[in-house]
């Protein structure tokens, strides 16, 4: 596209998200379930919802009033959808809510290396912010399905303006919208589970590399003072979001600890300078180092999960970022990662000669009062995150067989496929299908956040049953058909999600509106079938870089499995994990499942393509034959 189509384009207002018609998302609904609920059940379902989606019945009273709601907003869906996904949700923010970007292992020699590369980073951050600011980060078009269409840039602009506020009932995601006129100038420094202020500007300057570095090192000096240190209270905001907002509720009550909130909440991001981890150094441990920071042993306190972006820099060359999910999604922490790489690796050291002018203020540390009932919350927070670390069990497994450059040859589409690939690697381990969520962007609409592709669908359930079930005997082609018609099933769902039919935010829409008019709960949402088809046990996200890192999460519930993947030409990333208290599941079996479906799938494609050369080479021959005569 031409710079002057790009300008064209940014001009351009984004299209409103679309209402899909009512009868379009209940017959969807009904396929999409019918498979995942015994057959006694999917009767009493079909009855319910055909009487919701009667003519003059409730379902059309309430489409009327979400086609009214979409007409006097620019996104009819965007405050239900933040409510339900994330600010209702009462389970602390890591590993249940927050993602984390694992990047490439550092190779530090030492704390000094470790503070120049915090250092880069800061200044790399710095810049990104004021590519933003200026709103001119270059416009993002769709890859993948239906690609080159422009895409909404929103979620840039809460990156480093958000913060997430808990309450007792529901949290407040507060973004500051006037921040580039009012821009924070400083960060907060998490360093030995105590809190610094870093002033970015000095004396209306941007402070350079080496003075960003100068002031780290001051910071570790000052936290390695055991006279002043306090005790860890980054571990509140790792506790279930009532009991943190019970415990800043008293916290508040004092004025020292409203003034250093006050700094937290208002500062651009948070860099946590972690202590070594003293792990076997693993894909998969790095994982569990941003997820959770190791519990309280560890660096679960180095940390303050409000804020949208904590980037982790550990001694020990462990990095990443772990963010606040609600202000936005995975793709935009990506390119920030990625931005971010590519500025510390990409461009020379800027470090200076320490100039002559006057020296720049000491950072300061945040200073808080504690009391007794403080000093109990302190304690029961460090509890439950120390269970959650025990409790995550995680697998990082890169498969090496083959990437999405062999899926391509295929003719079909790499996230199509790997999500039919998740399904046959449950059903090895389940013998069933569950109800799958896979992230699908809105970002081409106004405001647009995610709806849901459900993977789990009645093609895959054939297809996965022809692989799996050795006694039916399945031939080759029979297979290979079946698998087409799934990848294909998938696209066709992924690409009526990503252009607003999908069916998860509809009805969604339908229930609020429906307690918007104080209604009685209608049937079709306290269906038995409903309630599963919303326990996502399999929770499902394509992460894909251009640099060296990859992202994972934690399971949705109890009994599930979270699996992120990264697909790279001739590899494919995948973070597996689950709850070790759960005994229905197991990140290493699931893997090993995963491993033996994707390499029996390739070797499904190599027979069948074999086959069809074989096919044509005897076509040819025969073709090539001098006619003979009978006589």
């Amino acid at each position: 596209m031409s710079a002057l189509q790009k300008q064209a384009t940014r001009g351009q207002v984004l299209p409103k998200i679309p209402v899909p018609p009512l009868k379009q998302t209940l017959d969807t609904y009904l396929k999409c379930v019918q498979h995942l609920v015994k057959e006694e059940q999917f009767k009493k379902t079909k009855t319910i919802v055909e009487k919701f989606g009667a003519q003059g019945g409730v379902g059309e009273i309430l489409q009327n009033k979400l086609l009214e709601r979409r007409d006097k907003t620019s996104n009819w869906v965007y405050d239900y959808w933040l409510e339900d996904m994330y600010l209702n949700n009462r389970l602390a923010l890591p590993v249940n809510s927050s993602p984390a970007m694992v990047f490439q292992t550092q190779n530090f020699r030492d704390h000094k290396d470790a503070l120049r590369f915090a250092a880069r980073l800061i200044l790399g951050v710095l810049e990104y912010k004021a590519l933003i600011d200026a709103r001119t980060l270059p416009l993002d078009f769709a890859r993948g399905q239906l690609a080159g269409t422009p895409l909404c840039m929103e979620q840039y602009y809460r990156l480093f303006t958000s913060y997430r506020y808990p309450g007792l009932k529901t949290d407040t995601l507060k973004v500051d919208i006037n921040a580039a006129s009012s821009a924070p100038e400083h960060m907060i420094i998490a360093c030995k589970n105590q809190f610094f202020v870093l002033d970015v500007v000095a004396n209306n300057k941007q402070l350079n590399e080496t003075e960003i570095l100068s002031q780290l090192e001051k910071i570790m000096k000052m936290s390695e003072n055991a006279e002043e240190r306090h005790p860890p209270f980054g571990i509140l905001t790792s506790d279930g979001r009532t009991e943190w907002a019970q415990a800043r509720e008293e916290l508040i009550k004092d004025q020292t600890n409203r003034d250093s909130l006050a700094l937290i909440e208002s500062s651009i991001c948070v860099v946590c300078l972690d202590e070594p981890c003293d792990l076997p150094p693993s894909d998969t441990n790095r994982a569990l180092m941003m997820l959770h920071g190791g519990g309280r042993e560890r660096n679960g306190a180095n940390r303050w999960y409000d804020k949208s972006m904590q980037f982790v820099i550990g001694m020990d060359g462990v990095c990443g970022v772990v963010c606040e999910h609600s202000p936005f999604e995975g793709i935009v922490m990506v390119e920030c990662s990625e931005f971010l790489m590519k500025h510390i690796t990409g461009s020379p050291s800027r470090m200076v000669q320490q100039s002559s002018a006057k020296a720049l203020p000491p950072p300061r540390r945040l200073l808080w009062k504690c009391s007794s009932n403080i000093q109990a919350f302190l304690r029961a927070s460090g509890e439950r995150l120390q269970r959650l670390v025990n409790n995550l069990d995680m697998d990082v497994f890169t498969f090496e067989a083959y990437g999405k450059d062999f899926i391509k040859k295929q003719k079909m589409s790499p996230d199509a496929f790997i999500q039919v690939a998740l399904q046959l690697a449950f059903y090895k381990c389940k013998g069933r299908l569950v109800s799958t969520y896979e992230s699908a962007s809105l970002r081409r609409f106004q405001g647009g956040r995610v709806d849901n592709i459900r993977s789990a669908l009645p093609e895959a359930l054939a297809f996965v049953k022809s692989m799996a079930d050795e006694r039916a005997g399945f031939t080759d082609s029979e297979k290979i058909k079946r698998l087409k018609e799934a990848v294909k099933a998938q696209t066709d769902y992924t690409i009526a999600a990503i252009t607003g039919m999908g069916i998860d935010n509809h009805l969604l829409g339908l229930l609020k509106v429906s307690k918007e008019l104080n209604m009685e709960k209608p049937e079709i949402f306290c269906d038995e079938t409903y309630v599963k088809s919303n326990h996502f046990i399999l929770s499902t996200s394509q992460v894909p870089t251009t640099v060296k890192m990859f992202c994972c999460y934690g399971p949705v519930v109890p009994n599930g499995y979270g699996a992120c993947y990264n697909p790279q030409p001739n590899h494919i990333v995948f973070s597996v994990s689950s709850f070790w208290e759960n005994t229905e599941t197991s990140s290493a079996v699931f893997v090993k499942a995963l491993n033996e479906g994707l390499l029996e799938i390739r070797d499904l494609c190599n027979r069948s393509a074999a086959a069809a050369t074989k096919t044509s080479e005897s076509s040819q021959t025969a073709a090539a034959k001098p006619y003979k005569s009978g006589k």
